[in-house]
């Protein structure tokens, strides 16, 4: 386990959300999969996570570079991906564990929270009408407002000017490589959480500290708190 070598003194602690807070990466795979299959992108649950932390109309430009199709626009079936996947939230979206507790935690020492998703507003909304953690979150940032979307670190940097707070006195969960790579590109420390298929990928010691699950966050974070 990663340790930060100087501690920090922490300000804000900003999370990213889908994978992180809500198990709905297998829903956005089941979405994409549904959608693009019969579109002739022969993609498969499996095939999805290379394309995970990046805007959904990203994700989709890459497979239409991949497999091209003709007709139906880039836009057309991005929104398509993303209304079966708020649908799949709402029915049967839930919080990962630990998600809960360790934001009502934060919140409740004063922290000011926010998220820094790559997810569109329809999404977050979704999540967190299944999850009953918006009173918690100060600001609520999102990349499809960003000219750039992860690993740019604009939607952290504005998630952080939004709080008022430095980058560099920002705390962050991802659980995305490229969501990793954003946050160190901000100056912030970050802790990783990555899903079990990425447990023991190196590259994930990018991060200052790795967890697997936030259930695990409270076992030595003193370093972090400061």
């Amino acid at each position: 386990m990663k340790q930060a070598d100087t501690r920090l003194r922490l300000q804000a602690v900003i999370f990213d959300m889908d994978g992180l807070l809500i198990d709905s990466e297998p829903f956005w795979r089941d979405a994409e999969v549904a959608v693009l299959n019969p579109l002739g992108v022969p993609i498969s649950h499996d095939d999805c996570a290379q394309f995970a932390g990046l805007r959904i109309r990203e994700v989709v430009a890459n497979w239409r570079e991949l497999y091209p199709w003709d007709g139906e626009s880039t836009e057309s079936v991005a929104d398509r991906i993303q209304q079966q996947l708020c649908d799949s939230i709402r029915e049967r979206g839930q919080l990962l564990p630990g998600a809960q507790e360790l934001v009502r935690e934060l919140h409740g020492r004063g922290y000011p929270l926010a998220i820094a998703t790559s997810s569109a507003p329809d999404v977050v909304d979704a999540v967190m009408a299944v999850s009953g953690l918006r009173d918690c979150f100060r600001v609520i940032a999102s990349a499809s407002d960003e000219q750039y979307g992860k690993p740019h670190p604009a939607v952290y940097l504005s998630a952080a000017g939004r709080l008022g707070v430095e980058p560099q006195h920002c705390l962050v969960f991802e659980d995305a490589l490229l969501g990793i790579i954003s946050a160190k590109a901000a100056r912030m420390t970050v802790v990783a959480v990555p899903e079990e298929l990425n447990h023991g990928d190196v590259r994930f010691q990018l991060a200052d500290r790795v967890i697997e699950s936030l259930r695990d966050f409270w076992e030595d974070a003193g370093e972090l708190l400061g």
